[in-house]
């Protein structure tokens, strides 16, 4: 009960702009909207909940104890092939992934729903594996992170431009409620065991160079598809909800997608279990059970997500456009975009698990509640740009350089343990909810701009995604500047 409670209260200041905006801003014209909204909304905090009781007896355990034991394969070749393939699997688990896929799909048909998860969960776990071997090889993250981008910002010089907002995207939805402890707890036992400096500063970094690889496979993903296409393909229409579809029906149909995303990681648990970590049965037992409501909390959520938020994100995206409505009123998303951000941030559980992670290693100097509401502020931020950018049809490519060119250059002042957490923090922003709502709203909004301008206006796919790619980048300045002034304060 109390995490249902938690869960409630933190998912209060999304309710009430909701609420406000369909009540008293733009009432909706048909009354079953405020069925799916109710429905949406009950079956998403419930979800969640059970999702995150599910975590918390059967995936956070999971990833804990291969932490532990994954080095004694001793050979580290092995240890770095396991890390990959967990970090694939505890990534197609993701119900941030899921949601992205089905809005990818939504909008272009030729994309495969699970060909696109296990490709940005290929990308994750080849960095993964890359990030166990710095650890172990001592390799300066700084310079790894450096590398990285540079080689990243290149790439997209042979990309076509509608797979670059999505890219960005995919990498900051890979890394969530699953995935995050899942590659923390591998990162900090290959860490506490194998790493040359055996201190705290390896353990922050991991999510952070994980999250680089979905942004390659996807932008491999899209070279491919246009290249057997002969070209992009055409942009469909973002309908989020199935129109008037039964919620059972919008259940029944994510039921297989939640058993390929839940099921793979305990085929390669159990060899595990039953080779290497040889949990007691009664331990073993409490992990396969709760692996019950982390199916049935991730079917309710996504389905939820499905039948009624994200047709709230759209409608809100679009309404303050409305042709019939002043043009100064469009500009009222700012403020909504930004409380929306701070929000859904609060409620993010990856965030939660990053907090505490943060406030053990500084032996309680910075508490959880202070990187949280860094990470809100800044995504708050990130949300008001990526609106801006949506409504004036900008290239996102001005924004995103700026912002990865600030973050770089602050690695410089940055003390290494913040390095590494500010990276992993815009790794773990980009969680279910941001996917659930704002990208939703975000492609909403460039529907209703596409709409206005007419033939010239930049596609939904170009314009629309994008906004993850904000949440991601801002949180890389707002903690290396909660790093620059902790070590300022402490020195002084």
């Amino acid at each position: 009960m109390q995490v249902l409670k938690d869960t409630f209260i933190m998912s209060l200041p999304l309710a009430a702009v909701i609420a406000v905006v369909v009540l008293f801003v733009a009432p909706l014209d048909d009354p079953f909207g405020y069925v799916r909204l109710t429905v949406g909304y009950i079956g998403v905090v419930l979800g969640q909940s059970l999702f995150l009781i599910g975590l918390n007896k059967s995936i956070l355990p999971i990833g804990e104890v291969m932490g532990r034991n994954l080095v004694k394969l001793k050979k580290f070749v092995w240890i770095v092939f396991f890390g990959l393939v967990f970090g694939l699997l505890a990534t197609v688990a993701e119900p941030a992934l899921a949601v992205l896929a089905r809005q990818t799909h939504m909008l272009i048909e030729e994309v495969h729903e699970t060909l696109f998860i296990w490709t940005m969960g290929a990308g994750i776990g080849v960095f993964v594996g890359f990030a166990l071997w710095r650890i172990v090889k001592d390799v300066s993250i700084k310079a790894v992170f450096a590398v990285s981008y540079a080689a990243l910002f290149l790439t997209l010089l042979f990309v076509p431009e509608e797979f670059i907002a999505l890219a960005f995207d995919g990498s900051g939805a890979t890394t969530g409620d699953i995935s995050v402890p899942f590659i923390l707890a591998l990162g900090l036992g290959v860490s506490a065991t194998l790493s040359k400096r055996r201190n705290n500063d390896d353990v922050f970094g991991i999510i952070g160079i994980a999250s680089v690889g979905p942004i390659f496979t996807v932008l491999l993903y899209g070279m491919v598809l246009s290249r057997i296409h002969g070209g992009v393909p055409a942009v469909g229409v973002y309908d989020p909800g199935g129109g008037e579809s039964a919620f059972l029906a919008v259940v029944a149909g994510n039921v297989g997608n939640i058993m390929l995303a839940v099921l793979p990681m305990l085929a390669v648990f159990l060899p595990f279990q039953l080779f290497l970590i040889k949990l007691p049965p009664r331990e073993l037992r409490r992990i396969l059970v709760g692996i019950v409501p982390v199916f049935a909390g991730l079917l309710l959520f996504l389905s939820a997500i499905d039948f009624g938020f994200a047709f709230a994100g759209k409608y809100i995206g679009e309404v303050f456009l409305d042709a019939g409505r002043p043009p100064w009123f469009r500009w009222i998303l700012l403020p909504i975009s930004f409380v929306l951000g701070a929000a859904i941030t609060l409620t993010e559980p990856a965030v939660t698990v990053l907090g505490e992670q943060l406030n053990n290693i500084t032996n309680g100097r910075i508490k959880p509640m202070t990187i949280r509401l860094t990470l809100a502020a800044g995504i708050g931020v990130a949300a008001v740009l990526a609106v801006v950018k949506i409504i004036t049809q900008a290239d996102i490519m001005l924004f995103l350089v700026p912002l990865y060119a600030a973050a770089v250059i602050m690695m410089k002042y940055t003390p290494r343990l913040f390095v590494g957490l500010a990276f992993d923090s815009g790794g773990v922003t980009g969680g279910a909810l941001t996917s659930a709502l704002l990208t939703p709203l975000a492609l909403g909004i460039a529907q209703a701009v596409a709409a206005e301008a007419g033939p010239g206006a930049q596609s939904v796919l170009t314009n629309g995604f994008g906004i993850i790619a904000f949440i991601s980048v801002t949180p890389l300045i707002a903690v290396q500047i909660l790093g620059i002034y902790a070590s300022r304060r402490t020195t002084s």
